[in-house]
């Protein structure tokens, strides 16, 4: 016959076989906070794009295939679109746009449905170019790329010419408060391989090259 436990030896057993689920449970309690932490909310957008001179735009007229069509941004900021006529669409949305063509429609189809959609952001590349002017070889004015540097363009430029004074080149970056305008010493970064004004560059960012006194 098998000896039976001790009375205490039983209940130790009980405790912890009791102990067990409890600790399952604290378990699963404890691994469901960090995994709720790792859940992150979508970035949000924080500017509507806006039409510009040069975009080309892509209108579309629900079941009216003669009054759709790609259309471009004329210099007048204005398009022309079949029936509609000339429309302003500059420094609009492409749903401020639709819906402006539509009340326009409205007159002549019954319940016009007019979508816009921006197909090519000319414009965007227009304000974006980053420009070298002055006394270099060869004047730039360039779509930024992500990475550029102050360097980056002066040898895009061929570098300074013959005349140009190093030491007092200008950089021009346009900010929410106006036109910061920094000092660039190209003597120091070109010459002497000095890289603190090697400046990371930023869209719509404009280095001028003066020429030399004499």
């Amino acid at each position: 016959m098998r000896q039976l436990l001790p009375n205490s030896s039983l209940l130790h057993l009980i405790s912890r076989l009791a102990f067990v689920p409890l600790c399952l449970i604290l378990a699963s309690c404890s691994t469901s906070t960090p995994v709720q932490k790792q859940i992150r909310k979508a970035p949000t957008i924080t500017e509507v794009y806006k039409i510009g001179v040069g975009d080309q735009l892509e209108i579309n007229v629900w079941r009216n295939e003669e009054l759709s069509g790609t259309v471009p941004v004329r210099p007048d900021g204005m398009i022309s679109t079949p029936l509609a006529g000339d429309v302003i669409a500059a420094g609009l949305t492409a749903e401020q746009l639709a819906s402006n063509i539509t009340e326009i429609l409205a007159t002549y189809l019954k319940t016009p449905k007019v979508t816009v959609i921006v197909s090519n952001p000319g414009s965007t590349d227009f304000q974006r170019r980053v420009r070298i002017t002055g006394a270099v070889n060869s004047p730039q004015s360039i779509a930024f790329r992500d990475g550029m540097t102050v360097l980056d363009l002066v040898l895009l430029a061929e570098g300074p010419n013959d005349y140009a004074a190093l030491s007092r080149a200008k950089l021009y970056r346009r900010t929410g408060s106006g036109v910061e305008v920094y000092d660039i010493n190209l003597d120091d970064l070109l010459n002497r391989g000095k890289l603190e004004a090697n400046y990371p560059l930023q869209p719509s960012d404009q280095i001028t090259v003066p020429e030399r006194r004499f």
